[in-house]
């Protein structure tokens, strides 16, 4: 009993440890949005300087086809095209391989792309990484991003079934607030 007592307190002193020793700041409204060069579900590279000129809906998700990953995904394949309408591409990410992604992409018709952050380094840029010893995780964060490259709204508490259309309804304003 006294060796499983001690084994739960190391485990939990471990993944204390390792969350605070990764735990990144997210970047503000404001500054320039850390670009990043990460391969599709294709393994074709895509880089955030390659949107620019378009609006960018940066979205960090945990786990391709979990509940939650999947709700969100198809809430914004279903709502791409109001999307498109105001000048944004749509752009997951999570540290999940390119064949996960390519699987749940054509599982889920989802024609947007899923970057493989594998080593979960731009993840970590965005303060999105959390890191259970062994295991990472891309937390469920959304990042707006101008066409100019510029940080102009942050998610970091998400809605799923209606995440999508908070974007289009804040993408609304702040155009309108920008003519």
């Amino acid at each position: 009993m006294k060796i499983l007592f001690y084994t739960a307190i190391l485990l939990i002193a471990l993944l204390s440890f390792s969350r605070v020793s990764m735990a990144a700041t997210t970047p503000k409204i404001g500054d320039k949005a850390p670009n990043f060069n990460l391969p599709d579900a294709k393994g074709e590279m895509l880089s955030l300087a390659s949107l620019q000129g378009n609006w960018v809906v940066l979205y960090f998700y945990p786990k391709d086809d979990t509940p939650g990953c999947t709700k969100e995904a198809c809430s914004f394949r279903d709502d791409l095209h109001k999307l498109e309408k105001l000048g944004a591409k749509v752009v997951g990410v999570s540290v999940d391989n390119g064949n996960s992604h390519f699987e749940f992409a054509k599982k889920y018709k989802l024609p947007f792309p899923l970057l493989s952050d594998k080593d979960g380094s731009v993840a970590s840029q965005y303060g999105a990484l959390t890191n259970f010893v062994f295991i990472k995780i891309a937390k469920r964060y959304t990042f707006l991003i101008s066409p100019d490259g510029i940080l102009q709204k942050t998610y970091l508490s998400v809605d799923t079934s209606r995440h999508s259309q908070q974007i289009i309804d804040d993408l609304t304003v702040i155009q309108q607030h920008k003519l």
